[in-house]
């Protein structure tokens, strides 16, 4: 589960825009800061377009709070329906923010802005139907268990192709916390994912990023967060973070043939369906005043599962956040790449008020 926060529209906060600082040490865990709701996590997608095999990964340690946020999710084909989703998540004991290491998921990082490894070893819940996911507990419940080992490694290409680092400058308000730090980059895949008996290869794209600082799940009142990887000379990036009081940010980046674009506006259109209103159909454009610039692009969802985050109030009022994970196809329809699909992850946050999300009309 993963949100830009505040670090979008060309790097702006609250239309100031700011200096930005990264460097080779962020690559490693920080310092554990004196809030109880710390979170330093680290996230990766990754989809082969041969086999339309891939999946995300998430460690988020909260060691203030003495566990950490480890999960695991994997896109199969498979079952009545075509695809299945491989599913874990835990919240393992920890007790300080030495590594991302925990409940069997390591991160371990080669060299910085460059090569990372990831290793998985231990259950998943496999599901024909991951809309179940809806009711974690059914779900956990109801579907059949097999053993999981999954190998990544995961290339970039180096500094040019960062985007986002620390502001110099707080850039949320207090109770809207999402990430003191944050940064992204698009990557390369090779390894390998089992699942019980079956093997895939995995030769692939995805992205990649890490965060640390504060974070509340309820923080944004909601938010769209799209990755899309055709080949290793073009990807983007498309955030659109919404607040209850105010504008909220839009932006994001297109990795192009070897040139990073910096967008300061996003628009996204969504077509969703069934009562739960989980999104199905997106249309969207990015565009880059600095480069003169625009990219449009099209997606699909593939194959969806709902998660959620429930948080209680001191008042003890329950707060609930769905998240929508989507691996997604995308369509480029500008550009150089007009015409060319490629992979990635379409992810929807949303408050539930009254038993609805909120951002429904976008």
């Amino acid at each position: 589960m993963l949100a830009l926060g505040s670090f979008t529209g060309g790097l702006r906060a609250y239309g100031r825009r700011m200096a930005v600082r990264l460097d080779e040490s962020d690559e490693y865990m920080h310092e554990l800061g004196p809030e109880p709701n710390f979170n330093e996590s680290m996230y990766i997608n990754c989809f082969d377009p041969t086999t339309e095999v891939g999946g995300w990964f998430r460690m988020g340690n909260r060691a203030n709070e003495g566990q950490a946020e480890m999960t695991v999710c994997l896109y199969v084909p498979g079952g009545p329906n075509g695809r299945r989703v491989a599913f874990m998540f835990k919240r393992p004991s920890i007790t300080d923010n030495r590594a991302l290491d925990a409940g069997g998921l390591t991160w371990t990082m080669v060299t910085p802005f460059e090569e990372l490894r990831v290793d998985y070893t231990g259950s998943v819940v496999v599901l024909d139907e991951p809309e179940q996911m809806a009711d974690p507990k059914k779900a956990f419940t109801e579907n059949p268990s097999e053993r999981a080992e999954v190998h990544l490694t995961f290339t970039g290409q180096g500094r040019p192709s960062m985007f986002g680092g620390e502001p110099d400058t707080p850039h949320e308000a207090p109770g809207e916390e999402f990430a003191k730090g944050h940064y992204e980059q698009l990557i390369a895949a090779r390894g390998s994912i089992r699942i019980g008996d079956e093997e895939w290869e995995m030769d692939g794209f995805g992205l990649r990023d890490h965060s640390w600082g504060p974070r509340y799940w309820q923080a944004p009142w909601y938010y769209r967060w799209l990755t899309a990887n055709v080949d290793a000379d073009f990807g983007f990036m498309a955030s659109r973070v919404a607040r209850k009081d105010g504008p909220g940010t839009r932006g994001g980046f297109v990795w192009e043939q070897g040139a990073m674009h910096l967008c300061d506006d996003v628009q996204i259109s969504t077509v969703t369906r069934g009562d739960e209103a989980y999104h199905d159909r997106i249309e969207g454009v990015l565009r880059s005043s600095r480069s003169g610039r625009e990219w449009r692009f099209t997606g699909e969802s593939i194959s969806l599962i709902p998660l959620r985050n429930r948080r209680q109030t001191p008042d003890g009022e329950w707060l609930q956040t769905r998240i929508s994970e989507a691996m997604t196809r995308w369509t480029v329809h500008s550009g150089p790449y007009e015409g060319r699909t490629g992979y990635g992850m379409s992810e929807y946050l949303d408050q539930i008020i009254d038993g609805a999300p909120v951002g429904i009309a976008e």
